[in-house]
């Protein structure tokens, strides 16, 4: 079933291109500024970067219904849940506020802000034979953002980290705190308040605001930064 709705949304996006080029939209694009780029059929190499994080959505969705079997409904709402955690991933912070906690997220762009889903006991851990079938849905839901949030984290670190130097943390910075405990689409966003270098000048501890006000000492290890803009201009040659 899975598949099947898969298929169904790369069948959208085929028709996306072709309402693309009615007049209407082509007057409003032109009105925004927008330009729509689309790729050959059957050549997801020629954007490797999100068609890496496509593979890895799919894989990750694979085995967390592996032994399940979901009727349409089941599916179309394993599938939401599923689109609301990819489409929460904090990207870059919306501002050099210190005092704004917020990154930009690909909801933004498709809602206009943030995606939270409701509060739901965790069931990620109980076997698939003791689950009724929303609760099912709901444990496979939370499955993969436990799997796949973990797998995100690693990709917010730059590139060339352990080739060349990087520039220390600085107060004000925006990070995610890594937490094993936070339900889906929640994500544990901190400024830094102080940083403590070590003897040789690299900072390896900080301390930590979060929204609530709340401040906290934290190793850097538990911690991926957002790249921002400025940063993007230091790494270029």
């Amino acid at each position: 079933m899975a598949q099947i709705l898969l298929v169904r949304i790369a069948n959208s996006c085929h028709n996306f291109e072709e309402i693309s080029k009615t007049h209407t939209t082509l007057s409003y694009l032109s009105e925004k500024s927008m330009q729509c780029h689309f790729i050959p059929p059957s050549a997801p190499h020629f954007e490797s970067l999100w068609e890496a994080a496509v593979n890895s959505s799919k894989q990750l969705l694979t085995k967390i219904s592996l032994n399940a079997t979901f009727t349409f409904e089941e599916a179309t709402t394993l599938l939401c849940g599923i689109e609301g955690v990819l489409n929460s991933r904090p990207m870059t912070p919306l501002s050099n506020d210190p005092s704004d906690y917020q990154a930009l997220t690909p909801a933004h762009f498709l809602i206009g802000g943030v995606i939270t889903l409701p509060p739901e006991a965790d069931s990620s851990t109980t076997p698939m034979s003791r689950l009724k079938r929303f609760a099912l849905v709901q444990s496979c839901i939370q499955q993969f953002w436990k799997r796949w949030s973990r797998e995100y984290l690693p990709q917010l670190q730059r590139q060339g980290r352990w080739i060349k130097a990087t520039r220390n943390i600085r107060v004000g910075d925006l990070f995610f705190l890594r937490q094993e405990n936070l339900p889906p689409t929640r994500w544990a966003l901190v400024r830094v308040q102080d940083v403590h270098p070590g003897p040789d000048g690299t900072v390896r501890v900080v301390t930590l605001r979060n929204s609530s006000g709340n401040i906290f000492k934290r190793p850097v290890v538990k911690l991926s930064l957002l790249p921002s803009e400025e940063d993007e201009r230091e790494e270029q040659p």
